[in-house]
């Protein structure tokens, strides 16, 4: 049986979700929200070490700024309200991703979070914002002050170097790529794509997800 400690999901689908119930983006983007919490607390009741959100690329800074400056203010008011679901569950909340470009106010709100879950011991969340995997390799290469640069040189400098590669990467929404996200980390991740938008995303079906991983067979490049 395979050991699945890292699961990563693209949760895509927000905005379609949204779209066919009439509503704006925003909306999607709400319900996506609570999603989240759901996911996280089912991943800590199976007692998974790690669980990676690709929450906001340094892509998504293209979109309309209305749509962007949503979202900024969701995530402030998620991570406020939810802390003390958090606590509850012992999760520690980690981030990945460049931190600067947000404002100091949310900063300061992410920090606390870290901060004020650090001793928690259970699964570890974490967000990716302001996150692509390419950026992310850049400035860890730009970190490393050496020549004949070895792969654990790269891994110890990437934002990711506290946690265990992925074993599986879930995508929702139906597009089948990667977008830019955990590169690196996913070399020998198993994937799973489902059509099913990240809002309507449910426990039955991650559960079925992860019972479907465990009887694939992971031979790393061997036979």
């Amino acid at each position: 049986m395979n050991d699945l400690k890292h699961v990563a999901i693209i949760m895509d689908g927000n905005g379609r979700w949204a779209k066919q119930q009439g509503k704006l983006r925003t909306f999607g983007h709400k319900a996506g929200a609570q999603k989240v919490i759901e996911i996280t607390k089912e991943a800590s009741k199976r007692g998974l070490q790690y669980l990676t959100l690709y929450a906001f690329s340094t892509e998504n800074w293209k979109r309309e700024k209305s749509e962007v400056d949503f979202l900024m203010k969701l995530l402030s008011k998620f991570l406020k309200k939810e802390l003390k679901t958090l606590m509850q569950n012992n999760i520690k909340f980690r981030i990945i991703g460049d931190l600067s470009k947000f404002s100091k106010e949310l900063q300061k709100v992410i920090n606390t979070t870290i901060e004020k879950t650090k001793n928690n011991n259970g699964t570890v969340q974490i967000l990716a914002i302001n996150y692509g995997s390419q950026d992310e390799i850049v400035r860890a290469v730009n970190k490393i002050n050496k020549k004949n640069i070895t792969k654990e040189d790269i891994e110890l400098a990437l934002d990711t170097k506290e946690f265990c590669d992925v074993d599986l990467l879930i995508r929702t929404g139906g597009e089948m790529r990667l977008s830019n996200f955990l590169l690196w980390q996913s070399a020998y991740a198993e994937l799973f794509f489902t059509k099913t938008l990240w809002p309507d995303f449910g426990l039955k079906e991650f559960d079925d997800i992860i019972e479907n991983f465990k009887k694939r067979d992971r031979r790393y490049g061997g036979i």
